[in-house]
C-alpha cells in the first residue's frame, strides 16, 4: 500500500496530461484516417486518401517551405534582439525599472489585439505607417499599390515577422534576464583580472552559461511560432493567394472543405514541430554540460 503512496501525488497530473495532451493527438491522427463531412460526421475509414490529397495541394510544398522559414526568421530575430536587450537591462541606469515594465505591454496584450492594431497602422488608405510615409515623401497621394502593404506578398510577410518577433521579445529577454542573474559575477571579476576584453569575456563566459536559458527560451519560441495563428490570419488571411500562409493557415483553411485532410495537415504539422524541436536540441547541445 505503501508504494502506491506516490500516485496520489503524480496520479492527477498523469490524469491531465492524458486528457488534455495525449488523448486529442490521438483523435487527431485518428481522424487523419476518416471521411469526415463538413458538418463533422464520420462517413467512415478513409485510408490514406486525406494524406494523398493534402500532397497533391498545388500550395503545399511552398507553405511548408515559407512555415519552416518563418520560424527561423522569427525565432532567429528575436533571440538576436532579445540578447541584446537582456544585456542592456542587465545593467543598471536611471529609469531601468520603467524600461523593464515597458517591455512587458506587447507581452502582455492579446496577440490578436496587437495584429489586429499593425493591421490598423498598415491600412492603404488611413493608416499611420502610410501616413508617414506620404508625408516623407516615400508614396505619393494615391498611393497605390505601393500602399498596400499586406496585399503584396513581398512587403506583407516582413510585417508578419516583424509583428511576430515584437509580440515575441518580451518572453525571451525577460527568460534571459533571468539567465544572467544566475551567473555569479565573480567569474566576470576572474576575467577582468586576467585582462579578457568584454567581447571575450561575453563569448567566453556569458553566452555558455546563459545556454540553458537560452535554449529553453528559443525552444518555446519555435512551439510557439509554428503554431502560430492569430498574427497571420488577422492581418493576411493567408493572402495574397498562399504567399503568406503558414502550415497552421493551411490547416484553417482545409477545415472548411475536408476535415479529414484538415486533420492530415495537423499531424504533418505535429511531425513537422517534432522534427524541428528535435533538430533544435541536437544543434544547441542542450545535455551537454557547461565546460
Amino acid at each position: 500500500m505503501r508504494a502506491l503512496e506516490p500516485l496520489a501525488w503524480v496520479g492527477p497530473a498523469v490524469v491531465l496530461i492524458a486528457v488534455v495532451v495525449l488523448w486529442p493527438v490521438v483523435e487527431m491522427i485518428r481522424s487523419s484516417f476518416l471521411q469526415i463531412s463538413r458538418v463533422g460526421i464520420v462517413r467512415g475509414f478513409n485510408g490514406l486518401d486525406n494524406y494523398d490529397k493534402l500532397f497533391a495541394e498545388k500550395d503545399f510544398a511552398d507553405v511548408m517551405v515559407r512555415s519552416v522559414i518563418w520560424v527561423v526568421a522569427v525565432v532567429a530575430l528575436t533571440v538576436l534582439i532579445s540578447l541584446a536587450l537582456a544585456q542592456l537591462f542587465n545593467q543598471r541606469f536611471p529609469g531601468r525599472k520603467v524600461a523593464r515594465w515597458a517591455l512587458i505591454a506587447p507581452w502582455a496584450a492579446s496577440v490578436l489585439m496587437t495584429a489586429i492594431v499593425f493591421k490598423w497602422m498598415l491600412d492603404p488608405e488611413v493608416g499611420v505607417i502610410n501616413q508617414i510615409r506620404l508625408k516623407l515623401g516615400l508614396i505619393d497621394a494615391m498611393g497605390g499599390a505601393s500602399a498596400d502593404q499586406l496585399g503584396d506578398a513581398s512587403t506583407a510577410m516582413p510585417w508578419l515577422v516583424f509583428v511576430a518577433v515584437f509580440v515575441s521579445v518580451p518572453f525571451t529577454t525577460y527568460a534571459l534576464l533571468a539567465g544572467l542573474a544566475t551567473i555569479p559575477t565573480d567569474v566576470y571579476e576572474a576575467a577582468k583580472m586576467d585582462g579578457a576584453s568584454w567581447i571575450r569575456t561575453y563569448w567566453s563566459i556569458t553566452l555558455p552559461l546563459l545556454r540553458p536559458a537560452l535554449t529553453v527560451a528559443a525552444l518555446i519560441n519555435v512551439m510557439n511560432v509554428f503554431n502560430s495563428f492569430p498574427i497571420i490570419w488577422a492581418m493576411t488571411h493567408g493572402q495574397p493567394g498562399y504567399s503568406t500562409a503558414t502550415s497552421t493557415i493551411l490547416m484553417f483553411i482545409l477545415k472548411g472543405s475536408d476535415i479529414g485532410e484538415s486533420a492530415a495537415m495537423s499531424v504533418v504539422n505535429f511531425g513537422m514541430v517534432l522534427v524541428i524541436t528535435a533538430l533544435f536540441l541536437k544543434i544547441s547541445r542542450w545535455n551537454r554540460a557547461v565546460a
